[in-house]
């Protein structure tokens, strides 16, 4: 990618007064490029934008704040990831609000096969603590990337037992990735790249760290993950934000429950009590839940089952790059009508080649 390309790419979220789904509704119409380079006019023809609203967003702004971003993230260590990249985290880009650009650093994890997301009370108990041990030994077997958000609390405790279980796992901050806050996880965030993680943010690097930005951030913990795992929580508060994300997003959620008696247990029971999240007591249950259980032998992932229609070959082709998918997402994928897939995934699952979740989802057997 040249230069030029990546200044017009990052300048895409330095436009005033314009969100992801708005910005998104541009790119449909016309590439960075072309959105600074034609005439206002021209791009209003295009773009269904008005005359005013284009002048407001000051391009020429934009595209100074992306030539002194693009040195900065050069002196830091940090790549900026476009949402039309290719190594562009492909959960996160299924969800409508998903940032037009992510500044990581660290190694390419956003792809992983597999993620889920730990989240909690930023104060927490022993039985916290306890559950996330014995949550991340499980998964440490299971080919696991975790993701939270490096708060106090069960953010870090998460970040912190997946590395001591040799877990890869994302931090994703609610400020620039030259400032880590709170300034106290510092070392921690440092941990976490030097034991093969990554950092992740979608706030330019100039930004501080805000209030506001960290419930917004909880989007893409949940976007980046297959499942968000709730361990302790109040009644009000950042995970159930976080869970309630990841429902939107038709992605699993799974909560342990507590005492009624203790606060940091109260919002974990309410997801269940609500049927929005599943009840969960070990790692165990979690990965029978997602169908994680059953290792595959590597004959099993590479062979293309015979017998099978174009179609139906489509659908496991599909499957083993994406691990498991709702039946939206297959629509997406396939580009198949809900009708036909039906069909399909029946057969397939009559024969053996796929299965289904107990959170709905489809995947190979």
């Amino acid at each position: 990618m040249g230069g030029d390309d990546l200044v017009y790419r990052v300048a895409m979220s330095f436009l005033k007064g314009l969100g992801p789904i708005r910005i998104n509704s541009i790119l449909s119409e016309l590439n960075p490029e072309q959105f600074f380079s034609l005439s206002i006019s021209d791009v209003k023809k295009c773009s269904r934008l008005s005359a005013n609203q284009l002048a407001s967003m000051e391009r020429n702004r934009a595209l100074d704040f992306a030539v002194k971003e693009i040195e900065a993230c050069a002196t830091y260590g940090i790549e900026p990831i476009f949402i039309l990249d290719p190594n562009y985290p492909r959960r996160l880009k299924q969800c409508v609000d998903a940032p037009i650009v992510l500044y990581s650093r660290g190694e390419d994890l956003l792809n992983s096969r597999r993620t889920i997301a730990i989240v909690g009370s930023r104060m927490h108990t022993t039985y916290g603590i306890e559950l996330i041990k014995e949550l991340t030994q499980g998964l440490s077997q299971a080919g696991v990337l975790t993701v939270s958000g490096l708060a106090m609390g069960i953010d870090s405790v998460a970040h912190e037992y997946s590395i001591k279980n040799k877990i890869p796992t994302v931090a994703v901050l609610g400020s620039g990735l030259n400032q880590v806050f709170p300034k106290r996880n510092t070392k921690l965030a440092g941990e976490i790249l030097e034991h093969g993680g990554a950092l992740l943010s979608e706030y330019s690097l100039f930004s501080k760290p805000v209030r506001e930005n960290f419930p917004v951030r909880n989007r893409i913990v949940a976007g980046l993950s297959d499942a968000t795992i709730v361990v302790e929580s109040r009644e009000k508060g950042g995970a159930l934000i976080t869970a309630d994300l990841a429902n939107d997003y038709n992605r699993d959620v799974f909560a342990y429950p507590g005492s009624v008696h203790q606060q940091y247990s109260a919002g974990c029971n309410a997801l269940i009590r609500q049927q929005k999240a599943h009840l969960v007591t070990n790692s165990s249950d979690i990965l029978i839940m997602l169908g994680w259980d059953k290792p595959r032998s590597r004959q099993q992932e590479l062979s293309l089952p015979v017998n099978l229609s174009p179609n139906e070959q489509q659908i496991i082709s599909i499957l083993k790059q994406h691990e498991s998918l709702y039946m939206d997402e297959l629509v997406i994928h396939s580009c198949m009508a809900t009708s036909q897939l039906h069909g399909l995934l029946l057969g397939l699952e009559l024969k053996g080649q796929i299965a289904r979740t107990s959170g709905s989802k489809y995947r190979l057997n």
